[in-house]
């Protein structure tokens, strides 16, 4: 017999179970771009100060190589999270020259794209990889998904919590294969409700004019008094066909009932010919085009909201990570920049994941078709383009596979309902009123669209009539200033010279170790 969420609620409430809701784990990677202080990309190489993109457990970059990415460790603690991130930050803008990190997920004015630099990880093989990995992405998307910044949310349950729930299910199945089980179930879930991520959370409803480089768009954009191209009810255009979408993959049906199926359809994906991509061609004139003209290059090119995990040893395959392993934890990959915090998300949104996540692990979660994700996507593009629209209806399918109309207020009402219990238990366990709080600060922008954050940001730039890169450099500027003069929270300067230093190092020590070319190295590790 399955528990319903009142009774998992209960059963955490007793005493003897209270402590194993908490010991969650949370990491965030934030991306961001350099940028000039007059808001124009930075042409600069990476910096040496930085230490190695390759090797730097911390300090990063991306697609372009002036797309940093900050990763803070494993923290048990929000708000130490957040300190982490600080601290990476204000070490990197020490160090950048005068330069400032864009605050938002769209990028600034871009003059020619295809001069967006890509990264470059040293002469390694799996530095030269990566790069080629990223070539392979230019080629296939174009070069505006370089400069696209997100924030991943990492998130992990303790073992006490997977130990007590496993109890409570009566299961039989074995530790790892059960908690891998209950993150399918999770991200099912996840992937029912996610529209409510960009709705909540997503701030990029506008753009530069420049983002199209000239070229028609079908959506219809509008155009402020100073320039920006918008959508009246857009929430999240980075999560749109503007930004981190594939058409290529639409065709795949990647399976998430169960982690046997996950893997064996992510593999399949891996090895599925496009002929599309064949056309670019793999290696041309003697030089790397993309890794392969497979529909995914590799694992990481799987666009989805969110992830299931498993830290891969080095050479490792992702997909084998988690067949061999199991799921470690989940990765998050909706969230948009906010531009109203210097790191980009905010400790009240990380509460506010907390009990989003809990309440998908606790709530039962249906095996899903393709017939059933089409419809979560569906939703999920809606919100993106036209989430605030008032005559917008989103499609539910509940457990008897009923399909129904919901409106946002509607559909977030009951959600609310069952979250703030999900946020009381929280709060119970961890002795705090920050759980409850951040529920009832989402809860306002289910029954007043305009305390979202692309409506405040689009009362800035069409009400206001603030130019969009303007209030973005103005941000830009200000959060340098405030990381600048905040002292060293958790880490200390030491810590971050001494990390770039062993960092060199590493990607030294990896250059002197190859043993075989770079075209032996890819087809022994395709071959794996």
């Amino acid at each position: 017999m399955t528990l319903s969420l009142n009774d998992y609620i209960n059963a955490f409430s007793q005493k003897e179970n209270l402590s194993a809701i908490t010991g969650i784990g949370r990491g965030i990677e934030r991306e961001a771009l350099r940028i000039l202080p007059e808001g124009k990309l930075s042409e600069h190489r990476h910096y040496k100060e930085l230490g190695s993109a390759l090797t730097h457990g911390q300090i990063t970059t991306d697609y372009a190589e002036n797309l940093l990415e900050f990763i803070t460790p494993v923290s048990e603690s929000p708000e130490q999270a957040i300190a982490q991130l600080q601290d990476i930050q204000k070490f990197t803008l020490e160090h950048i020259d005068g330069e400032l990190l864009w605050p938002t997920s769209m990028p600034c004015f871009v003059g020619d794209a295809t001069q967006v630099p890509l990264a470059q990880y040293g002469n390694s093989n799996i530095g030269t990889m990566k790069t080629v990995y990223r070539q392979g992405l230019k080629n296939r998307y174009g070069s505006m998904m370089q400069v696209i910044a997100g924030i991943h949310f990492n998130f992990s349950f303790s073992q006490q919590f997977w130990s007590v729930l496993k109890q409570l299910d009566n299961n039989t199945l074995s530790d790892q294969d059960y908690i891998s089980a209950k993150y399918f179930s999770v991200i099912r879930n996840y992937k029912r409700y996610c529209w409510l991520i960009p709705y909540l959370f997503g701030s990029s409803p506008a753009i530069c004019g420049s983002f199209l480089q000239g070229k028609p768009s079908s959506l219809p954009f509008k155009k402020s008094a100073t320039g920006s191209l918008y959508l009246d009810y857009a929430t999240s255009l980075r999560m749109s066909d503007l930004g981190y979408t594939s058409s290529e993959q639409t065709s795949l049906e990647i399976c998430y009932n169960n982690i046997s199926d996950y893997v064996s359809s992510v593999q399949k994906a891996i090895a599925l010919k496009s002929n599309v991509f064949s056309d670019i061609g793999v290696k041309v004139d003697g030089k790397y085009q993309q890794l392969n003209d497979n529909v995914l290059q590799i694992e990481n090119e799987l666009y989805a909201p969110i992830r299931p995990k498993r830290v891969a040893r080095s050479g490792e395959k992702p997909s084998v990570a988690l067949g061999e392993r199991g799921v470690e934890y989940i990765e998050v990959r909706a969230l948009d920049v906010n531009p109203f915090v210097d790191t980009g998300i905010s400790v009240e949104q990380i509460y506010f994941l907390d009990v989003f996540l809990i309440y998908c692990a606790l709530v039962d979660s249906q095996q899903v078709d393709s017939q059933t994700q089409k419809v979560y996507e569906k939703n999920m593009d809606d919100v993106v383009l036209k989430g605030r629209d008032p005559a917008l209806l989103l499609t539910d399918i509940d457990e008897s596979g009923v399909a129904n109309s919901k409106s946002i207020l509607t559909w977030g009402q009951s959600l609310f309902s069952s979250l703030k219990e999900v946020a009381q238990l929280l709060d119970n366990a961890y002795q705090s009123t920050q759980y409850s709080e951040a529920v009832a600060r989402e809860f306002e922008k289910i029954q007043d669209p305009s305390k979202t954050p692309s409506a405040q940001l689009l009362d800035i730039l069409v009400t206001k009539e603030q130019c969009l890169a303007d209030y973005s450099l103005t941000q830009a500027s200000e959060y340098r200033q405030q990381l600048l003069s905040r002292d060293y929270q958790f880490y200390d300067k030491q810590y971050f010279v001494d990390s770039a230093r062993q960092s060199l190092q590493d990607q030294a020590d990896i250059e002197a170790n190859d043993t075989v070319n770079f075209d032996t190295f890819l087809s022994q590790y395709f071959s794996e």
